[in-house]
């Protein structure tokens, strides 16, 4: 049985015509609801002070150790609206499951996947009017966390953590269309190793990537590709999102799990992939035979998954061989592929309650 988390109103809530403003064109991550979902944990008392109540900053002290030793996991999912004006989640149990297990992977208490799933839930139902109209893509985007803010220098678990769930209104990843993009395939950086922190969704992770990001973007490439760290060759991730390979022979084909984050999105792909067609593939898949398959016509589409633009088609590779010299490969015709179009709108249709649920994946709110 869940705790209740027991609602304290703002006293200053957005008005109506600031709120309409802002949904009007709420881009990603600028603007925020009017509350928060809280909790507290202490090695003394456990899980205790549940509540949603009045947005506020934290005060903490110089040194939490969430400062100095990155004790910290958070998620990412989002609420939709339907066209009846009613509000869902989608999978919400499955990032709980996967924030419990990124907590013990950081030595964090795990919050129960009962209590995630009622924090995100009561929020998005006192902040309702926050949660768009389904006129496009947008929704209402939440980021659960959690961080050590015991005040302490020494490295160890902390014994005072926080949980928290914040919403932020959000836009149309594409607001022009869906478009493919351009990966560098950095032979420079890595992003996790077996044993490492890659199955978990912690800051770290993300602030080891932004180096990648320039370095990607300074080829003229949108994002990076990371190669596996034990010098194999092998795909691991597309930045922050998992990558899927469709070949010509009807396999749906994706990196196995082990050093990468176990994406909400890639595993809702895998299940549907069957109904287009596709037979769902993990294994590990190498530089070279990405190459050679996107060239002899193995490989005919490339994208990536994630909770923010659901499905990225990806349509052209740079990179750098061993020897220094560049390379460079398209995909396809270079637009993005049938197949992975097809994919990216039956997702969004069970999201947004335009296609059957038949999978139980939906969680009403309100």
């Amino acid at each position: 049985m869940s705790a209740e988390f027991a609602v304290v109103r703002s006293g200053r809530p957005a008005g109506a015509e600031e709120r309409a403003a802002i949904l009007a064109a709420p881009g990603f991550g600028q603007h925020f609801t009017d509350h928060m979902a809280a909790a507290t944990w202490t090695a003394e008392g456990g899980w205790e002070g549940h509540k949603v109540g009045p947005l506020e900053p934290y005060q903490l002290h110089p040194s939490a150790a969430v400062l100095h030793y990155a004790q910290e996991i958070f998620e990412g999912l989002k609420a939709y609206r339907h066209d009846d004006g009613s509000v869902w989640l989608f999978r919400p149990e499955v990032n709980a499951r996967r924030f419990a297990r990124s907590a013990r992977r950081l030595a964090l208490p795990v919050l129960p996947e009962d209590d995630f799933v009622t924090s995100v839930a009561t929020l998005v139902e006192v902040d309702e009017p926050w949660v768009p109209a389904p006129e496009g893509e947008e929704s209402l985007y939440l980021r659960p966390f959690m961080f050590a803010s015991e005040a302490f220098l020494g490295v160890r678990p902390a014994s005072r953590v926080e949980y928290a769930v914040i919403a932020s209104p959000a836009g149309p990843y594409f607001e022009s269309g869906v478009t493919g993009v351009t990966l560098w395939v950095t032979s420079t950086y890595t992003r996790a190793a077996e044993g490492g922190t890659g199955a978990a969704k912690c800051g770290g992770n993300y602030a080891g990537s932004l180096a990648a990001q320039r370095e990607a973007a300074e080829h003229g490439c949108d994002q990076v590709l990371y190669l596996d760290s034990a010098g194999k060759g092998n795909l691991e991730e597309s930045g922050t999102m998992n990558l899927l390979l469709i070949t010509s022979d009807g396999r749906l084909v994706t990196p196995e799990l082990g050093t990468i984050l176990e994406g909400v999105t890639r595993d809702t792909l895998l299940a549907l992939a069957g109904e287009h067609g596709l037979t769902p593939v993990e294994r590990s898949v190498s530089i070279g035979e990405l190459r050679a398959g996107v060239t002899d016509g193995t490989f005919v589409e490339v994208f990536a998954a994630g909770t923010a633009a659901v499905v990225t088609p990806i349509t052209g590779f740079k990179g750098e061989g061993g020897g220094g010299e560049g390379y460079e490969f398209t995909v396809g015709d270079g637009s993005p592929g049938r197949k992975t179009v097809e994919l990216r709108e039956h997702v969004l249709d069970i999201q947004y309650g335009r296609a059957q649920d038949t999978h139980g994946w939906l969680h009403r709110v309100c």
